[in-house]
Order: structure tokens, then C-alpha cells, then sequence
């Protein structure tokens, strides 16, 4: 596949797009790594909270395990224990709620905020780009031999503006018909000129 044009010039500046949105590219990839990484340090707070919770709702569980060892009064005595483990468990859960929805926030931040610049610019960038490709590959299947400028010395006549074709000859098609050769190589180097091709110093 052909990806760059023969002209040093549209070469260049070829190349120098690609570039551009390659770094373009990285660095959004970077700014959304950072907002992500940035964003789930909001997630220390739900780890916090889960770790503390649920060390303290062990706590009070173990003591109201203690306590309903008591004669007579232990079950009364341990119910509040059990209901405040009951409530420091449904915190912990609370807190661990938290970091999936940070967790998860995170990521569909960073993502947006990567890919919708990336995108926006790639909708133009990238159909050209093949576009070129696509075109110049299959224009370089064809200029094989003398007789495939013919192909294109037509095209530019059917494609290219009246003042260009009049800058070659005052009477192109003419010329065409007439199979001029200086003519010929004139009008398909003006197509070749539109896929990227240059003609190929055996055939001019």
C-alpha cells in the first residue's frame, strides 16, 4: 500500500500531519490517564471507610460473642453490639459501593475525555488519509509501461479544469487522439499529480 505521495513537497506535509495526530493522539491518551488516575485517588476515602468498618463491626461482633456468654443477662446485653456490627457492615458495604462507582467514573472520564478529541479529529484525518492510500495504490498498479499513461492523459481530460488542459495544448484532446506523446505525458502527470504518482523516469 502506498501511503506517501512521490512529490517531496506533499510528502512533507503528509508526514507532518500524520505526526501532528499521532501526538495529538498520545496526548489525549495522557490527559485521560491522568483525569483516570487523578479521579480514582477519590476512591481512598470508600477504601478508608470499608477498612475501618469492618474492622470495627469484627470488634463489635467479637464483643457481643463475649458478652452472650453472661448468665441471665448476656443475650440482653449483647443485642445492642450485634445491631451497631450490623450497622458498621452495612457502612463497610457502603464504603466499597463508593470505590466501584469512583472506579468506575474514572474510567468512563478518562475514556470520554481521550477519545472524543481523538475522534473528532480522526472523522477527518483518517478517511483523507485512506482515501490517498487507497487511490494511489491502484493508481500505481497501472503505470507499468508507456501505453498506461494513455489511461491517465484521459482521465485528465475528462477531469481536469479547461485552463489547466489549455496550458499543455490548445487543442488537447486532439493531441490525445493524435497519441502525441510529449502531450500524453503531459495530461497523465497532471493525474498522476491528483493520486500522488509521479511519472516514471523510464516512461517520460
Amino acid at each position: 500500500m502506498k501511503l506517501y505521495a512521490d512529490a517531496p513537497a506533499r510528502r512533507t506535509r503528509q508526514l507532518a500531519g500524520d505526526l501532528i495526530f499521532l501526538v495529538w493522539i498520545v496526548g489525549w491518551l495522557w490527559i485521560g490517564h491522568v483525569v483516570q488516575h487523578g479521579t480514582m485517588e477519590l476512591a481512598g476515602v470508600g477504601r478508608q471507610t470499608d477498612t475501618s468498618a469492618t474492622q470495627l463491626a469484627g470488634g463489635l461482633s467479637s464483643a457481643g460473642d463475649t458478652l452472650s456468654g453472661i448468665p441471665v443477662v448476656g443475650g440482653g446485653v449483647s443485642a445492642p453490639f450485634d445491631q451497631m456490627s450490623s450497622a458498621s457492615q452495612a457502612l463497610a458495604q457502603a464504603g466499597r459501593d463508593q470505590v466501584t462507582a469512583v472506579h468506575r467514573l474514572s474510567w468512563v472520564l478518562g475514556v470520554s475525555l481521550a477519545a472524543i478529541p481523538v475522534l473528532c479529529v480522526g472523522v477527518f484525518v483518517v478517511p483523507r488519509r485512506w482515501r490517498f492510500a487507497r487511490e494511489a495504490t491502484a493508481a500505481s498498479r497501472f503505470i507499468d509501461a508507456a501505453e498506461d499513461l494513455d489511461l491517465f492523459a484521459l482521465r485528465a481530460l475528462t477531469r481536469q479544469p479547461m485552463h489547466v488542459l489549455a496550458r499543455i495544448s490548445d487543442d488537447p484532446a486532439g493531441a490525445w487522439r493524435a497519441r502525441d506523446p510529449d502531450v500524453v505525458t503531459a495530461l497523465a502527470s497532471l493525474e498522476l499529480r491528483e493520486c500522488g504518482l509521479a511519472v516514471p523516469a523510464a516512461l517520460s
